[in-house]
């Protein structure tokens, strides 16, 4: 399991993309990555429409095998250019997706995307995590992810300042023994989002810490980030 613990923010992230799709009159939300539905259920659970786009057609399986999963349209494809023939209220990426290690262009495009299936006043709402100024140095940095009494992530992380790309090795250590994962992201801080969204027509009106709400601080070590697709 990649994100090991991340059931613990579901709810919280439910609910704080519900109030934003309720506040719009079209109610719906588009989940890009949207995988086995762990977002999406959960909101179409509230009333809301819902559908979204993932790359893995073994996750949409697995998301249409769940109670309620039929009822979220899924387009099996590239979130960086595929459609889904509609507009919505909100476009949400989680758990560092907008991180593409594609590059920067590949993350500008995925802001386009997302601005070409917003309605308006739609909102585009990101998760991911703030690197911290040891973590820059260039130099493997290991942090642990994830403590629990029978699983315990750690990670180990480099930074390429050149390249903008993390280069990460997840170690998995559970009782029957461990696992490795390898990972690769192109980094980009609050404020290079804040920069890709301006350029692609958004304006950031709200950024937290948690899905919770809690305010976002320079301490801070995860965003969720709100950008509303400017008026034309």
């Amino acid at each position: 399991m990649l994100y090991p613990g991340v059931d613990s923010d579901t709810n919280a992230a439910v609910a704080l993309l519900a109030d934003l799709a309720c506040d719009r009159p079209e109610r719906s939300v588009l989940e890009f990555g949207i995988g086995t539905g762990r977002l999406a259920i959960g909101l179409h659970r509230r009333g809301l429409r819902v559908a979204g786009i993932d790359g893995s057609e073994q996750m949409v399986s697995e998301l249409r095998s769940k109670l309620d999963g039929d009822a979220v349209e899924v387009v099996v494809g590239d979130y960086r250019d595929a459609w889904v023939d509609s507009t919505f209220s909100v476009v949400v990426l989680a758990l560092n997706g907008i991180f593409d290690p594609r590059g920067r262009q590949a993350q500008l495009d995925i802001f386009r995307n997302a601005a070409r299936h917003l309605a308006p006043s739609g909102c585009f709402v990101l998760e991911s995590w703030v690197m911290s100024d040891a973590q820059r140095s260039g130099e493997w940095s290991v942090i642990p992810r994830y403590v629990g009494d029978e699983h315990v992530e750690l990670q180990l992380a480099r930074y390429d300042i050149t390249t903008n790309q993390i280069e990460r090795t997840l170690v998995h250590l559970r009782p029957q023994g461990s696992a490795f994962v390898t990972v690769t992201d192109t980094y980009a801080s609050p404020g290079e989002l804040d920069v890709m969204a301006e350029v692609t027509g958004f304006d950031r009106i709200a950024r937290y810490s948690r899905w919770s709400g809690t305010e976002f601080s320079a301490t801070s070590t995860n965003h969720i980030s709100v950008y509303q697709i400017r008026h034309s």
